[in-house]
């Protein structure tokens, strides 16, 4: 009884830690094509300024694969009026920190500043937009930097390549079928003036959102947006073709040799809609039913109580044209893969057939509420959340009415949609194993 109390008194907290984390925002245009949104917050004297550009992978020439992730790189070599090497030492020293990052659907760029350094920030990412240098230098310097990254994330790395080939093997016509980080052959092929041209194309105000988040003064930081990055000029539309493929119909199968492993790994995935889709959201939730924590349902019955698995998990790996719904495991010693994906099919059969109770729903509706706290528990999570509803869904207000899509979502929804998607004849099997000479070892 103490327990249930507790969980209520929690749960109605959380309620009203939901409710009370409205985001205000403002959003606007310049003339040239750039959304602009604003974010008060006047908690803590820091700012956050962060550009996305609506460019990752799937843009880019399959002659040509990595060019997104590689500009992540390229963009902070310099511009016209920040010296090569001088950006991060400009940021150090005026307290700030920065980064960037890539997906196959936008590449993201942001500084965090005390509040008095604002102006600077709002200048240092106009600089970016309006005057790179992309030179030689800079192209050979970063094209190191990145191959050094891949031999460290994904070559040398155990399971480093699971998502490529999951991905590769999927898709047939879509650009997601290659890696975010791309081919090194493509990058050592490419020319300067391709680099250039790719930052023409698509690094232009009209293909990206600017956020400015914190502890601003509303006024002043209109004043300094249209100052600098309003004389930047409109590039021209970037258009982009449509790929569909078509579905999948029967079982695919393939295998996948890591010399960095020793223990296999099976994997189950399965095309599933866009992001934007009320499905994705239902298969958030069945991937949080399966295996989000300890007490998940594949985590206690195959790791847990069976002790046939060293790792089990699913996970909804959703972007902005499809997604992927994974499914994968370690078996322990004296275990094999295929006992391992009979044990999953047996956890999604039931999630298709039977409803799940209503204390396990009331527990998933109670883990979204905090989820949907945390996400907007920072500035910074708020200027990511901004920039991607925006530019991904098309909707900034999903910041603060997403919360209600979940909270509307049914047992009957969580079945149908597990019964949708989440079947063998639709998905493939992936064994990632060890390589030859590895497993004789």
């Amino acid at each position: 009884m103490k327990k249930s109390l507790m969980a209520l008194g929690s749960l109605l907290m959380l309620g009203g830690v939901a409710s009370a984390q409205k985001v205000a925002f403002e959003e606007y245009d310049l003339d040239n094509g750039l959304h602009v949104i604003l974010h008060q917050d006047k908690t803590a004297p820091v700012i956050i300024t962060s550009v996305m550009y609506h460019v990752g992978s799937k843009d880019e020439n399959p002659e040509r694969t990595g060019f997104a992730h590689f500009f992540e790189h390229l963009l902070f070599e310099g511009t016209k009026n920040i010296e090569r090497g001088e950006w991060f030492k400009i940021v150090t020293a005026n307290g700030g920190n920065n980064n960037a990052n890539t997906s196959d659907d936008r590449t993201y760029y942001y500084e965090v500043f005390p509040s008095n350094n604002l102006e600077l920030a709002i200048w240092m990412e106009s600089e970016r937009l309006m005057h790179p240098v992309i030179n030689q230098i800079g192209v050979d310097t970063q094209n190191e930097v990145v191959k050094e990254e891949k031999r460290l994330r994904v070559d040398n790395q155990p399971y480093g390549n699971l998502i490529a080939e999951v991905k590769r093997n999927m898709f047939q016509v879509h650009p997601y079928r290659w890696a975010t980080i791309g081919s090194m052959d493509h990058l050592d092929a490419a020319t300067l003036e391709e680099f250039q041209a790719f930052n023409k194309k698509f690094y232009v105000p009209n293909n990206a959102v600017l956020v400015v988040a914190g502890d601003l003064d509303i006024e002043k930081t209109k004043k300094w947006i249209k100052q600098y990055f309003g004389p930047i000029p409109k590039g021209a539309p970037v258009t982009r073709q449509t790929f569909e493929e078509k579905p999948i119909t029967q079982t695919l199968h393939a295998t996948y040799e890591d010399p960095n492993i020793q223990l296999p790994m099976v994997v189950a995935a399965y095309r599933t809609p866009s992001m934007k889709t009320r499905d994705a959201r239902v298969l958030d939730m069945i991937s949080t039913i399966l295996s989000d924590g300890k007490s998940s349902r594949m985590y206690k019955k195959i790791v847990d109580d069976k002790k046939m698995a060293l790792q089990m998990g699913a996970f909804n790996y959703s972007q902005e044209d499809y997604g992927l719904y994974i499914v994968y495991g370690i078996p322990m010693q004296g275990h094999t893969s295929e006992e391992l994906l009979k044990e999953a099919d047996e956890e999604i059969k039931k999630l298709q057939n039977e409803l799940i109770s209503e204390k396990e729903f009331q527990k998933l509706k109670n883990i979204y509420e905090s989820n949907y706290v945390n996400s907007n528990s920072s500035v910074e999570g708020i200027a990511s959340n901004l920039a991607t509803y925006y530019m991904l869904y098309g909707d900034v207000n999903l910041i603060n009415n997403e919360i209600d899509i979940y909270r509307s979502i049914t047992r009957e929804e969580i079945r149908d949609v597990a019964r949708k998607y989440l079947n063998p004849n639709q998905r493939l099997i992936l064994d990632y194993v060890p390589a030859k000479d590895k497993a004789q070892n």
